[in-house]
């Protein structure tokens, strides 16, 4: 087994297929309703790499964010018309004419960072304002404001795991969390220096240090740190801050996770631990025919100069 090479490289598990984003291309490969492969390949874009935002601390989390949430939402939407067609036909809704008509060729941009903006403000107010409006009725209760920050925090921890088991229930997410495991798998093959082949990819790990579930639980533990310092004013003040607090919030969860990529420091596998718990609910073990497609699609984003992909 080769030498352990820490890799920028990343993905995200889709409908009956997997996105890898490499240091210039985005591969997605998709297995369609017949069994074959269908990859499309496409040039790294964004934020980030438009403003060669990267090697900025704390700004590039943020708008990584934003960056990965449209990628992903595109991606999503791309793999599930390669699984759909054929099987539905629909003819497209009133709002879907209507978007076409005004926007004509850039209806598919505009749907998309509408997608995008409705995903934000859903997750913020189930995730950000709602448990600190609930925890209002404590204040009665419970006078610290450290204390009061402290069950907000873990409300909002609590309602993230319990929406996360809910849907880890479902068959249809399950088929999405088997690609999310092979998507891990194909990157620690490649991590540690074996050829990617299905037979080398399967004896690895379905968690891995730098998975999005690590994100999201850092950036749990990051707010309830942060909005800790900042008292407990009125409902509305609250909500403010904490929404104008959330880039700072992902910035900072960012280059822990960063960090705790590259470095096996026992601090940051402490940081990593728990994540890595949660990622027993996210990523299932795939099958062979996943691990093929996670490893075409990282394939395709594979550089000769390996500097370029270190993390």
């Amino acid at each position: 087994m080769g030498e352990v090479r820490r890799t920028s490289i990343g993905g995200q598990a889709l409908i009956e297929g997997v996105m890898m984003r490499g240091p210039r291309e985005v591969a997605i490969v998709v297995r369609k309703p017949d069994q074959q492969l269908t990859v499309k390949k496409q040039a790294v874009s964004g934020i980030v790499a438009k403003y060669k935002l990267n090697k900025i601390p704390l700004l590039r989390g943020a708008v990584a964010l934003i960056d990965s949430m449209v990628l992903g939402m595109s991606s999503l939407t791309y793999s599930a018309e390669i699984v759909e067609a054929g099987i539905e036909d629909e003819e497209p809704g009133k709002f879907e004419r209507f978007m076409e008509k005004v926007f004509k060729d850039k209806a598919g941009d505009v749907l998309l960072y509408i997608s995008v903006a409705i995903a934000i403000m859903v997750s913020v107010g189930v995730f950000i304002i709602a448990p600190t409006f609930i925890t209002s009725f404590l204040g009665r209760y419970i006078t610290h404001n450290f204390a009061l920050n402290l069950v907000e925090g873990l409300l909002r921890l609590g309602m993230f795991l319990t929406y996360i088991v809910l849907i880890s229930k479902m068959k249809d997410i399950q088929r999405v969390f088997q690609y999310h495991g092979a998507e891990h798998k194909a990157i620690f093959c490649y991590e540690h220096g074996e050829e990617l082949t299905v037979e080398n990819a399967r004896k690895y790990t379905t968690l891995h240090p730098r998975c999005g579930t690590n994100f999201l639980f850092i950036v749990m533990m990051v707010s309830i740190l942060l909005f800790s310092t900042m008292g407990w004013p009125n409902p509305v003040v609250r909500m403010v801050t904490r929404l104008a607090l959330m880039p700072v919030v992902a910035g900072v969860s960012y280059e822990i996770i960063k960090l705790g990529g590259r470095s096996n420091s026992p601090i940051m596998k402490l940081v990593n631990y728990p994540g890595l718990m949660l990622q027993k609910l996210t990523t299932l073990e795939p099958d062979d025919g996943q691990l093929e497609v996670a490893i075409e699609a990282l394939k395709n984003v594979l550089v000769d100069n390996e500097e370029e992909i270190k993390w």
